[in-house]
């Protein structure tokens, strides 16, 4: 698959090797919920659009991977999600794909609160997440043990169908963090660790059955 060159444009990047897929792990733009002051907690039970700052940096990351010859886009199901992709999908006129299992995860009765909300009312139950969220995970929620299961062997049949191709799979913080962790080979209670802010983009090659992160996180592009 070679990609398109205009004139007067750079050079676009060759398309991987044929047994490497090249994937994009972009966190979705910011909601109301993510800028609010402080933050309110949101998982896979708040289904919300992007906020005015969250358009912007969906655009912008759009116009990043534009460059690249994308042959699909995949996003978790949620709205926030979706619209992010939309806009990395556009230039390519490529529809995006929703895939269930990339959904957020499900943070339980935490949901709709803030950090400081649930420092004040469960301190106990926090203490124990900041510990080990691998097994202590949100109250009536996902661990990241959970979380794991449920989307590493999505994302392995994601890069798996795509050798010798870019992708672009949109999701979100938890989901996103919790598989770097695991690329990395770090323990889950050091996932929290693992920044990916709101339209970070971080590159993962797919070769022989194995993922290794190359990027953590990027947002030059959103300056």
């Amino acid at each position: 698959m070679q990609p398109t060159q205009h004139a007067g444009s750079s050079p676009a990047p060759e398309a991987p090797h044929p047994d490497t897929c090249i994937a994009f792990l972009v966190r979705h733009g910011a909601t109301d919920n993510n800028v609010a002051h402080p933050p309110v907690l949101q998982g896979s039970r708040t289904d919300i659009d992007l906020s005015h700052t969250g358009r912007h940096e969906a655009a912008r990351v759009g116009s990043l991977l534009s460059r690249y010859p994308l042959a699909a886009v995949y996003s978790s199901p949620l709205r926030r999600a979706v619209q992010t992709a939309e806009q990395i999908a556009l230039p390519h006129s490529l529809l995006v794909q929703r895939v269930e299992l990339l959904r957020e995860a499900d943070i339980g009765r935490w949901e709709g609160m803030s950090w400081e909300e649930v420092a004040r009312t469960e301190p106990e139950l926090l203490s124990r997440f900041q510990e080990d969220s691998g097994r202590f995970g949100y109250p009536e929620g996902e661990n990241m043990e959970q979380v794991l299961r449920r989307i590493a062997p999505e994302m392995d049949q994601l890069f798996s169908r795509h050798a010798g191709q870019y992708i672009a799979i949109v999701g979100h913080n938890v989901t996103h963090r919790v598989f770097v962790c695991s690329v990395l080979g770090l323990p889950l209670a050091k996932s929290r660790q693992i920044t990916h802010a709101n339209c970070g983009v971080s590159v993962v090659k797919y070769r022989a059955g194995r993922a290794h992160l190359i990027t953590l996180n990027a947002g030059f592009h959103l300056d």
